[in-house]
């Protein structure tokens, strides 16, 4: 792992629930989910409404975190958008043939989950109403935990390898922006 990688440490916690958090997060419920599906299916993504209460398919978290299975990205009214965007950042970086295999954990590599956590952040940009301001203070109140001890230190200081990750790949352009497909 390179110097300018960051280091994310996620505890599963007590019956995989996220932690008290400070503020209140973001949910599904208060942003159009026609947005939110829009966005997905220009990446070849479909987001499956679960109704409230039931389990959530293929979430590593638990409820009410996003779950993911195939190209499908699962979420309930009350799943935090921020875990809706990591889940389907995990599967935009995957290329087509390798999403068919995604069943709750999309991967094991650092570089690919540094890449997801900016990825989540801009897609974030992406949607009215939530920009990568939000997605990064939710993520510090689900826990998510950085060397700089920011999201936000993370994406402007500590992530030079995950930004030429994306940009190489092809999701980034070279200002940093999102390439819409």
């Amino acid at each position: 792992m390179s110097g300018e990688s960051f280091v994310m440490i996620q505890e599963k916690f007590a019956a995989h629930a996220a932690p008290t958090m400070n503020h209140a997060v973001l949910l599904l419920r208060d942003i159009a989910h026609a947005d939110v599906a829009a966005l997905l299916a220009r990446y070849g993504l479909h987001l499956a409404r679960v109704d409230d209460g039931a389990p959530i398919p293929g979430s590593y978290w638990g409820e009410p975190e996003a779950g993911l299975i195939g190209a499908t990205v699962f979420a309930r009214n009350d799943t935090p958008v921020h875990s809706l965007l990591h889940e389907a950042a995990h599967l935009i970086v995957l290329p087509p043939e390798r999403r068919v295999a995604v069943h709750t954990d999309a991967t094991d590599s650092i570089e690919e989950e540094d890449a997801v956590c900016l990825l989540q952040a801009l897609l974030g940009d992406a949607l009215p109403g939530v920009g990568r301001a939000r997605v990064q203070a939710d993520m510090d109140a689900w826990g998510y935990t950085f060397r700089l001890g920011s999201a936000h230190s993370y994406f402007e200081h500590d992530a030079e390898s995950a930004w030429r990750w994306l940009q190489t790949s092809g999701l980034i352009g070279a200002d940093r922006r999102l390439v819409m497909p």
